[in-house]
């Protein structure tokens, strides 16, 4: 699956990482990345970053001028407000290395948290995103309900030496092969290992 997903379009995830290890951007970067294609996300934190720099510069700007730095990413006036929040819940202008203090800021959640604790400071985690939730039942690895779920089970079942790379390895395979509906199951390379949990038609 590694050496298949070498061909694809590069993940947002592993946009971010090429471009930065700044902490901030990458927070902030993930944030707007949520429900976004990474197309639109790559653009506007293009924009953002040619005025935003760093947690103080957030302070200089309104959430309307936000919203307009950071438009059309998805939900981007619940962003601008959380990107608002954001300045003042960093406490010393610094991003949390740890996912337990990253969730307590405005608009992040486990998915974002885990990617920046990744990214941001190269420490072990299981970033779960519908992708990987999705791929990880199909194949039988795991049975959960949710992605918090799944990542728990993750914690637990899957080898560290995988953690870092397993997000971006089932996003590119989702988006390309192992789609919602209808995946491509005939062009898999691993499908004689792979349970095909609730598929009812494939290609």
């Amino acid at each position: 699956m590694k050496k298949l997903v070498l061909s694809f379009r590069v993940p947002i995830v592993d946009f971010i990482e090429m471009q930065t290890k700044d902490p901030f951007k990458v927070l902030v970067s993930t944030m707007l990345s949520a429900r976004t294609k990474d197309e639109t996300t790559t653009e506007a934190c293009r924009k953002l970053f040619r005025k935003v720099k760093n947690p103080s510069d957030l302070d200089k700007y309104s959430a309307r001028q936000l919203e307009r730095l950071i438009y059309p990413v998805g939900f981007y006036r619940t962003k601008a407000k959380n990107l608002k929040k954001l300045a003042g819940a960093l406490k010393n202008r610094k991003v949390p290395d740890n996912i337990e203090e990253l969730v307590k800021l405005p608009g992040v959640g486990r998915k974002t948290a885990n990617l920046v604790v990744v990214i941001a400071f190269g420490k072990h985690g299981v970033c779960v995103d519908t992708h990987v939730h999705r791929i990880m039942n199909r194949f039988g690895y795991v049975r959960t309900k949710t992605p918090h779920e799944t990542e728990a089970a993750l914690r637990k079942k899957l080898p560290k030496r995988y953690w870092l790379s397993i997000n971006s390895i089932l996003v590119a395979f989702g988006q390309h092969l192992c789609r919602p509906v209808s995946p491509r199951c005939s062009k898999c390379p691993v499908r004689n290992y792979c349970n095909r949990a609730g598929v009812t038609r494939s290609r």
